[in-house]
């Protein structure tokens, strides 16, 4: 399912982290390395092309900069932000420590891509990820119009 959604087959995939209200994976886990042993930081990654779009629909809103500017001028989302960061961190060491820090979406200084961070929070659930609670939340409903990729004719 994950590789109709992607058009591709995925990389480094470990499990599916969360799934859409419509049943289908929305988010898949990834190793910290890649088959070849390259190091892939992304943990979470977002597979729903309709959840990927309502994404896309942030950043051409522009609500990356917003936010940017928000963990400049809010200690408090700064500070939940960093304990996001920690998260991720702790959650990917625990499949394979890299020898960067760096985790996806620009944490903990920067707002940088709203899909990594929608799937952080998606797959760490609530309260998490301030900012990838936002942009779930502002996603909206992109599972209301149905399953984003059909089953196989065998049903794989």
């Amino acid at each position: 399912m994950v590789e109709r959604q992607l058009g591709r087959p995925p990389r480094g995939m470990v499990a599916v982290a969360h799934r859409c209200p419509c049943g289908q994976p929305d988010v898949v886990e990834t190793a910290p390395r890649l088959e070849d042993g390259t190091p892939f930081p992304t943990l979470y990654y977002l597979t729903c092309p309709r959840a990927s779009a309502a994404a896309s629909r942030l950043e051409s809103a522009g609500r990356m900069r917003e936010w940017q500017a928000e963990l400049g001028a809010d200690p408090q989302l700064a500070a939940g932000y960093q304990k996001a960061h920690e998260a991720y961190l702790a959650a990917r060491d625990a499949r394979g420590v890299l020898p960067t820090r760096a985790t996806a979406g620009g944490m903990p200084e920067r707002v940088k891509c709203l899909h990594a961070l929608a799937a952080h929070a998606l797959a760490a659930g609530p309260g998490v990820n301030p900012i990838g609670d936002r942009a779930v939340q502002e996603m909206g409903d992109w599972w209301a119009a149905g399953q984003c990729a059909r089953p196989a004719e065998d049903g794989s």
